[in-house]
């Protein structure tokens, strides 16, 4: 018992040195497990409002997903993406990224059966072509220093596993969606949109340097109800066209949001050539004198090797094109 006020020192001392760093490490855990555990499943619907109808048109509704990286087994997606369908949307837009497992196909579309009933339209991004690899998170922050994203300024990828995209481009066009890979389409609206015709302009995956603008530029098309545009990831270069050319509303995803954000600060990379402030959400986009609208998807998925959200729920979106002021 003599030296008990000496040991009683001592374990002061260790909780003074370490009690901190424990601390800290045991909030990390417990930020892991959330962010891996609860907020990665925690599927969101966000709306927005975009006014960039013709005065005198009626509203239409528009449902954006995008970036659902499918893996095997992901049940909840699944049913989630396919609840979805009650919202009866005048039309569906996705915007990329639907596998994350060369597998995955028979899921993605059983999840989108439903959605695949509306009229739509698609791009594809590059996970769809091919399949990820393991990559340490910290060569966001690396790549965003060194303005160096996906294959423009790296060099290009050796050994990709090749995804069965055209099982994918199949299904969708057997469905009546529109392909927008580095072309134009239009959708006629049945129902009570009925008598509306949209333009819809796309392109390939500029992360992976498969947008040719070049084939699709020339503007909206005057004899429609409505033009939009339509990209997988938003790149500046292709958001300057896509505004130069007197485009409404671009449509994109690729960024997640993020994904690992900090709360009340918002997202360190976006994995392109776009600022963390336009990360996720509506927001505008001016060059040449001419302003767009652009919303980026924060999408619905992320990939298998990195399945973690924080401060970043997935989502689809649901936005309102109303009738311009």
């Amino acid at each position: 018992m003599g030296d008990f006020p000496a040991r009683s020192a001592t374990m002061g001392i260790m909780r003074a040195r370490y009690g901190v760093p424990l601390s800290i490490a045991a909030a990390g855990a417990a930020g892991l497990v959330y962010a891996a555990g609860i907020e990665v499943r925690s599927f969101r619907l966000r709306r927005v409002t975009v006014p960039v109808l013709p005065p005198g048109m009626r509203p239409l509704r528009v449902l954006q997903v995008s970036d659902i990286h499918m893996v095997g087994g992901q049940r909840k997606k699944q049913r989630w993406l396919q609840s979805l369908a009650g919202l009866r949307p005048d039309f569906v837009i996705n915007t990329g990224d639907n596998l994350s497992d060369p597998e995955g196909v028979p899921e993605v579309l059983d999840a989108l059966g439903p959605l695949m009933e509306f009229p739509g339209a698609y791009v594809f991004g590059s996970n769809d072509y091919y399949g990820p690899k393991p990559r340490n998170p910290a060569r966001y922050l690396v790549e965003k220093v060194q303005k160096r994203h996906g294959l423009n300024g790296n060099p290009p990828v050796v050994g990709a596993i090749h995804n069965p995209w055209e099982d994918l481009r199949d299904a969708f066009d057997t469905a009546g969606w529109v392909n927008l890979t580095n072309t134009r389409g239009r959708l006629k609206l049945d129902g009570s949109a009925g008598g509306f015709e949209i333009a819809l302009t796309g392109l390939d995956d500029p992360h992976i340097k498969r947008d040719r603008y070049a084939q699709v530029a020339g503007g909206p098309e005057p004899d429609a109800d409505l033009s939009l545009a339509v990209v997988h990831a938003p790149y500046l270069r292709t958001l300057d066209a896509f505004t130069a050319d007197g485009y409404p509303l671009i449509l994109a995803g690729h960024t997640h949001g993020g994904q690992l954000c900090i709360p009340f600060y918002g997202a360190l990379v976006t994995n392109c050539d776009i600022d963390t402030e336009r990360v996720k959400g509506l927001s505008t986009h001016t060059t040449a004198g001419h302003t767009s609208f652009l919303h980026v998807s924060a999408g619905c998925g992320t990939n298998r090797y990195t399945p973690v959200r924080f401060a970043c729920p997935p989502e689809a979106t649901l936005l309102t094109l109303t009738a311009r002021d």
